[in-house]
């Protein structure tokens, strides 16, 4: 008990009790007087009064007395109160299932493409109708010729695919009904084309069957030999994601005694940090024919018990958790993929206002040039562009805290120089497109649409982050979207369009102006510009790193 809770106790039952003694010693003083003067009927009225009084005064004190230890016991106690209601938890994992396909549902209506959101409902009723499907997936899963078909074919008693020494037998999946003796379960298995298969064609029946593998409650990973490093890699990866899996060695009827020992000891050592040893077993699931001394062909039976052993005693104690982790997972990995749809969706709508805040930023520089490229003028469009891509992300920001937004960007882009940096490969990438009586406008509006860029990535990264810049702060997220930038890819497809979009238009407005006499400008030689634009661009980055 608290020491302050039991400190109020004490102090409580000092207080009631002195209470009570006073009480008592005053009603019996005032019924001795008024026994003197009144009637016994009064006197009697007045012991009746203070025996009902003592009973009010210690039901409350021990009331009080209860509920100073209620709140104590019920800490100890895990059974919910009978009229309180109680926060609902999902019992098991079909619940967390089924509580997770009901936020799917509510992030579809935020996917704009047809086709994706579609595909995501469909994926979505199949996931439901797993919830109730009432059986057990089982895929069998491996390289080519390993011996899928011949285990499912074994594990059935009866021929139920063909089954041939050509990789590629196998193109597509093919599911079979299979009903264990003490296992309420129907249990499907699928087989499954074989992986790491050459051609175009072997890709993609190599694609699907890791996407039915990574639908299976349980999977049955044949090989014929120690894992290759390209057949380990699948496992672990399927592995990881939470599958499990028991690895068949297949085809033992091809090596001696020994060396079977042997192999299986390498796949226990190489798979022990995802599958248990007891989950690598040997079978032969298609044993070679042997010609006997007299000439007759013995073909000998399946040696496939171990493998449905091992299949029975995992489903037996496993078998109901394997199906609602697999849901679970299921509904997980469909909900991390709608999100992906809406990240991409949310970044191209993004970028195209990105897009188009570099180009009015550069169209305010270049058609009214100040010293250098003031980054004070461009705030106004930053502020705006921030606010517009906060709106993409559901981040609603006013145009106040827009513009202290832009203003500690651009504040970081100075510091760090990129500012500098900036001009200097503008100018470099300009240098032979450029006119000479041009040159100041074109560099400041293009190093403005850059750098406008660079802020509207970053911020990009800042709302998908959920207003969060990350470990590294937003000099990080500025550093790594400068780097990003100066790809020469980037650059020649960037100063194309500023071409188009800046440097066309100036020359054709300088043209213009040739045409009309302004006697007053005599001075126009391309040192004086050269000398004037760098001696901007230096206070025009000295006065905002000041300000």
């Amino acid at each position: 008990m608290p020491l302050s809770r039991l400190l109020a106790l004490i102090i409580s039952s000092i207080v009631i009790l002195v209470l009570a003694i006073w009480l008592v010693s005053a009603l019996a003083g005032f019924y001795t007087q008024v026994s003197w003067s009144a009637s016994p009927f009064l006197a009697n009225l007045l012991v009746l009064l203070l025996i009902v009084l003592l009973g009010a005064l210690i039901f409350t004190y021990f009331y009080y007395f209860q509920r100073f230890w209620r709140p104590q016991t019920r800490k100890q106690s895990k059974r919910p109160t009978r009229n309180r209601p109680q926060p609902r938890v999902p019992e098991d994992k079909t619940d967390a299932a089924a509580e997770n396909l009901r936020a799917i549902r509510q992030q579809m209506a935020q996917i704009q493409d047809e086709v994706a959101r579609r595909e995501l409902l469909s994926r979505s009723q199949e996931i439901e109708a797993q919830l109730s499907r009432g059986n057990l997936q089982i895929v069998v899963f491996g390289t080519g010729s390993a011996g899928k078909t011949s285990t499912v074919n074994a594990l059935f008693g009866r021929m139920v695919g063909q089954v041939a020494a050509p990789m590629g037998t196998t193109t597509e999946g093919a599911t079979y009904c299979l009903k264990l003796k003490g296992f309420d379960r129907e249990i499907l298995i699928t087989d499954t084309p074989g992986i790491l298969e050459a051609g175009v064609a072997g890709s993609e029946r190599g694609e699907l069957a890791r996407q039915l593998a990574t639908e299976a409650d349980l999977l049955l990973f044949v090989v014929d030999n120690d894992l290759l490093a390209s057949e380990y890699e699948p496992i672990r990866v399927l592995a990881e994601m939470g599958k499990r899996s028991i690895v068949v060695l297949n085809k033992t009827d091809l090596y001696a005694a020994v060396d079977v020992e042997a192999i299986l000891g390498r796949l226990r050592s190489r798979l022990k940090a995802f599958v248990p040893p007891s989950d690598v077993v040997a079978i032969a699931a298609n044993p070679r024919s042997v010609r006997l001394e007299t000439g007759e062909t013995l073909t000998p039976d399946p040696d496939i018990l171990p493998l449905i052993r091992r299949i029975v005693a995992v489903l037996r104690a496993e078998g109901e958790d394997l199906i609602a982790d697999n849901i679970l997972l299921q509904s997980y990995r469909l909900g991390e993929k709608a999100r992906q749809l809406i990240d991409a969706q949310q970044y191209r709508q993004a970028m195209k206002i990105v897009d188009r805040f570099q180009w009015i930023g550069a169209g305010v520089i270049a058609a009214t040039p100040l010293p250098g490229v003031d980054l004070l003028a461009t705030v106004a469009v930053n502020a705006q562009m921030i606010v517009e891509i906060g709106k993409v992300y559901g981040c609603e920001i006013d145009a106040e805290r827009g513009r202290e937004l832009a203003l500690s960007l651009g504040k970081t882009l100075a510091s760090l120089g990129v500012v500098k940096g900036a001009v200097q490969l503008i100018a470099s990438a300009l240098q032979f497109h450029l006119g000479t009586l041009v040159v100041g406008k074109a560099i400041q509006g293009v190093t403005a649409a850059y750098l406008t860029r660079i802020a509207g990535k970053s911020f990009i990264e800042y709302f998908r982050r959920d207003r969060d810049w990350g470990d590294g702060g937003i000099t990080e997220v500025v550093r790594q979207q400068f780097q990003l930038t100066r790809k020469e890819e980037f650059m020649k497809a960037f100063v194309k369009d500023a071409i188009a979009r800046v440097l066309e238009p100036l020359q054709l407005v300088r043209s213009e102006e040739e045409e009309m006499p302004f006697p007053e400008f005599e001075d126009n030689s391309e040192d004086a510009v050269e000398v004037t634009e760098r001696d901007d661009w230096e206070d025009g980055e000295t006065r905002f790193q000041d300000w």
